[in-house]
């Protein structure tokens, strides 16, 4: 009998430090005037959240992981595999998912991370399907996306301002029918020097003088063009109706890397859909990375945006550049 993976609960973490766009004026306005102000008016964040400086990216991910085991009905030993999306890990190694499953008791449970920075969680729900599909063995799966960027960027960064820290988390299980309808990937490793944390691995490993320098510290060295999400989101839909045999209109819901609200705007648009049709955190929560498709799909829920029944894609953008896209039909 065939195998689907479904996406049982979700849950999410929001840290209590709210971070408004009048703190970061204060800060910044008198070194690069207007930023702030330009910046909210270009991806439409008014705020974000930050975790207490003496929390690792795992601590992040703890409660929304156990938010979403507990909505599953699942205890932490009943977990087979925990699946980690992040580009702000605890460590360069060993994993933060095998961090998480200390924290979270999961004692049962394989572990691995993803790290195609914000199309992580995408990729998560993809690999997860399909474990769940080749292997009787497993299931229940324990899909993560965390993000603690802020603490790897420089206070003095006006750049901060994008950076919001939290998690959202998915409990996946087999099923008879869909639940998981297909997948979709694309990538350009050309533009991998834009935006990174470059010192601190092998390509330059971390040294008194790369630290002063800011090395160890996330930077934008070169800005992104627009078009990598305006033509390749579109782009990235396309090839996932395809692969599961649907149309774009067939969508009933669809979910972007949450970092500028025009351009998911611009991009419903070029795929003729309506914007009920989607849901945006950015504006209160900021960007949140690795997380931030999860967390909106949990706030879309919890608003009633999202029924059983209905087909939802996810499309996930991240540094590199990586993108990826996962589509389900939802309980």
């Amino acid at each position: 009998m065939a195998r689907y993976a479904r996406i049982v609960s979700t849950g999410r973490f929001l840290p209590e430090r709210e971070v408004t766009n009048d703190e970061l004026r204060a800060r910044f306005d008198p070194v690069v005037p207007e930023f702030v102000t330009k910046m909210e008016e270009s991806s439409g964040i008014r705020s974000r959240y930050w975790a207490p400086d003496d929390w690792a990216t795992s601590d992040v991910a703890l409660p929304a992981a156990r938010q979403a085991l507990e909505r599953a009905g699942r205890k932490p030993e009943e977990v087979d595999l925990i699946i980690l999306g992040t580009d702000s890990p605890d460590y360069i190694t060993p994993a933060t998912s095998v961090v998480l499953q200390h924290k979270l008791g999961a004692k049962n449970a394989g572990t691995f991370d993803i790290g195609c920075a914000c199309a992580s969680f995408p990729t998560g729900l993809a690999c997860a399907a399909g474990l769940l599909a080749a292997n009787p063995s497993l299931k229940t799966v324990l899909v993560v996306g965390v993000y603690l960027m802020h603490k790897l960027a420089s206070p003095a960064d006006p750049m901060i301002f994008f950076y919001g820290d939290g998690a959202g988390a998915a409990v996946l299980e087999a099923a008879a029918e869909p639940g998981f309808v297909a997948s979709a990937a694309q990538a350009d490793g050309a533009y991998h020097r834009h935006w990174g944390i470059y010192a601190g691995g092998t390509f330059e490993p971390a040294t008194e003088e790369a630290v002063k320098a800011g090395r160890t510290t996330v930077r934008m060295l070169e800005r992104y063009p627009p078009e990598i999400n305006h033509e390749g989101w579109p782009r990235l839909t396309r090839k996932l109706a395809a692969a599961g045999g649907f149309a774009v209109s067939d969508l009933d819901f669809i979910i972007f890397t949450q970092v500028r609200k025009p351009s998911i705007e611009l991009v419903m648009g070029e795929l003729g859909l309506s914007m009920d049709k989607t849901h945006t955190v950015m504006e209160k929560w900021g960007y949140t990375g690795s997380a931030c498709i999860p967390m909106a799909l949990d706030d879309a829920m919890e608003q009633g945006k999202i029924h059983p029944g209905d087909l939802v894609a996810f499309v996930g953008s991240g540094v590199g550049y990586n993108q990826a896209a996962a589509a389900f039909r939802m309980l």
